[in-house]
């Protein structure tokens, strides 16, 4: 079973897809998906969604995961995060795909057993499971990933032999 895992963001929105196989785990691709924070704000939404569309295209997907908004003393970037986890929640459901969504709190206590681990943390956990010798790019990149590991570890269908 292959779990998308999405980290969102306007300015940078995190993915991970991760191959899951009995108790086998593998991250299949990483990334982070941009854009420039000049353009007009429904600009950038059509290219998120195109870019996560993209994503779509590339890769067989039986299920997704993403991390749910944050609200925290800054409400313009919590409406900006917003804005982008509808469009790419749309992309992913508009697809037939399954998603539900995590708070942050729910990976890293479902990742590391705390729910307050550090970004180094959660990508040192990631890495060992997945047998990376690093996780490359920001931290979107890790929590996209940790988003889809703690999905696999939620459902319990993910990695059951079809």
């Amino acid at each position: 079973m292959f779990v998308l895992g999405i980290d969102p963001g306007l300015t940078r929105t995190g993915y991970g897809i991760v191959e899951v196989s009995g108790s086998s785990e593998r991250a299949v691709a990483a990334g982070v998906i941009r854009t420039d924070p000049s353009h007009a704000m429904a600009d950038r939404l059509c290219e998120l969604q195109r870019d996560v569309l993209a994503v779509l295209d590339d890769h067989v997907i039986d299920a997704a995961a993403i991390e749910q908004v944050f609200v925290n003393r800054n409400r313009a970037t919590a409406m900006a995060v917003a804005r982008a986890s509808g469009v790419v929640m749309a992309a992913i459901a508009g697809r037939g795909i399954d998603i539900a969504e995590y708070t942050p709190s729910q990976m890293k206590l479902t990742i590391t057993g705390s729910g307050s681990a550090d970004k180094g943390q959660i990508s040192a956990v990631i890495a060992m499971r997945l047998n990376l010798t690093g996780i490359d790019g920001p931290a979107d990149v890790a929590d996209a990933l940790g988003v889809a590991l703690c999905h696999t570890q939620h459902r319990h269908d993910v990695g059951a032999p079809a």
